[in-house]
């Protein structure tokens, strides 16, 4: 088995058939389990956090320890955010399943190929769209 960019999900690789059109059935079905598995991975992250800040939100009398522990605290809201922002694009990434637009490169249209849709379930651009919209990103933002 190898790892997806789900962190601590496995899912073994798709392998499509010699003939099997792409975005086929079985293959929007893998997607959608490895998708809906990330989603409640994150979701149970989220609720553990939840649940760690008020556990350990007991009022330190020392500075040093109430500083370190608004730091934890910082730390694990930032990853927090993060990973909503992550599940937004999970939650898209399903809505295109439904609709038949997952798999396709939203500004060109053309395939975005199973191997990267494995490195990353939530892209929505094929490799050269990604490419030039970062180099555009980078161009952009030394200009700024």
């Amino acid at each position: 088995m190898s790892q997806t960019a789900t962190d601590d999900l496995t899912f073994k690789p798709y392998e499509a058939k010699a003939d099997e059109e792409y975005m086929s059935d079985a293959q929007l079905k893998h997607f959608e389990d490895i998708l809906k598995a990330w989603k409640l991975q994150l979701a149970g992250d989220a609720d553990r956090t939840k649940n760690y800040i008020q556990d350990e939100s007991a009022s330190l009398s020392d500075t040093n320890d109430r500083a370190t522990q608004e730091e934890e605290f910082a730390l694990a809201l930032r990853t927090r955010d993060r990973e909503r922002k992550l599940i937004r694009k999970i939650d898209k990434s399903l809505a295109d399943i439904s609709t038949g637009d997952y798999g396709f490169c939203e500004t060109c249209g053309v395939e975005i190929g199973l191997r990267r849709l494995e490195a990353r379930p939530t892209a929505t651009q094929c490799i050269d769209c990604k490419t030039l919209s970062e180099i555009k990103e980078r161009q952009n933002w030394g200009h700024s």
